[in-house]
């Protein structure tokens, strides 16, 4: 028996896309499996872990734990969606090359996303505002003090581009 599929239309990183799914196809599983952005990782599955963060109308939401159905009609910005517009690093990106804020990479795309929503929210963050902005996505190499330096100086470029 074959399982009923849905015809969805997914917008992500600026660009529209039309797929076939089965109701229960996970957003995380849709934009790795069927568009190939294999950028946004699954870890835990459970939502706990943070890999799997994306943007869904600028605020971050972990994609194993929603139904590609029911984001249509929403923005989706994953990892691949950070870049400029020339192609070149972001702020957020740039910042964690320059501070060595990743080790293994598995969890950079989830904090990247979350820090990237975080600054918009809260552009001039303290150190402790950092340090909470990153709480809930989880590292097992970084030991986190790295990764905060990089939220710190994303934000200092942040304000240089404002400038």
């Amino acid at each position: 028996m074959s399982e009923e599929r849905h015809e969805i239309r997914l917008s992500v990183n600026g660009a529209s896309y039309e797929l076939s799914i089965p109701a229960r196809r996970l957003l995380s599983d849709a934009l790795r499996h069927d568009l190939g952005l294999t950028g946004t990782h699954v870890g835990c599955e459970h939502g706990v872990c943070g890999a799997c963060t994306v943007l869904l109308d600028g605020q971050p939401v972990r994609a194993c734990l929603l139904f590609a159905v029911s984001v249509q009609g929403q923005e989706i910005t994953t990892v691949e969606g950070l870049t400029k517009p020339d192609g070149s690093l972001g702020n957020v990106q740039q910042a964690f090359a320059e501070c060595h804020g990743l080790q293994c990479g598995f969890c950079t795309p989830g904090f990247l996303t979350t820090i990237t929503a975080g600054l918009r929210d809260n552009p001039t963050p303290t150190h402790e505002e950092c340090r909470e902005m990153v709480a809930g996505n989880l590292c097992r190499c970084t030991g986190y003090q790295n990764i905060v330096k990089a939220v710190e100086r994303a934000a200092e470029l942040g304000s240089e581009g404002d400038a």
